[in-house]
């Protein structure tokens, strides 16, 4: 065999290993039902902001800690641990997107997507 053929063979395999590997760490979305019942693997949880319970967030003791409650797409309800910083207009965010694992009852986050409502309703710009 020649040298090529070995070369490109050995990128081939690599090349494969690197796709089977990026498989294996993506996260699928999901409720708090399946997050609890897999707690080592990372899901991405779609809900609302639970308006109801209070948000916890203290830069001076720990500026990588946000604690909120979220409510899934079913309705159901969890404590959540973001590990990063509170995000700015949080409060506003028509719907979130956790990414993270469940730890006993809370959801530790290490992301977090956020919509914002449209400034726009049906081409016109809404006025504040």
């Amino acid at each position: 065999m020649k040298k090529l053929h070995i070369l490109a063979i050995l990128v081939i395999a690599v090349a494969i290993g690197v796709i089977f590997v990026s498989l294996k760490n993506t996260s699928t979305y999901a409720d708090f039902a399946e997050a609890i019942g897999n707690p080592d693997k990372e899901y991405h949880v779609v809900g609302k902001l639970d308006k109801t319970q209070p948000q916890i967030y203290d830069p001076k003791v720990n500026p990588d800690a946000f604690y909120f409650s979220m409510i899934d797409n079913h309705g159901v309800i969890k404590p959540v641990v973001l590990h990063k910083s509170k995000p700015q207009d949080f409060e506003k965010s028509e719907q979130i997107v956790l990414i993270g694992k469940m730890q006993g009852d809370n959801f530790h986050a290490n992301d977090i997507l956020m919509k914002c409502p449209s400034k726009y309703n049906d081409g016109k710009p809404q006025i504040n």
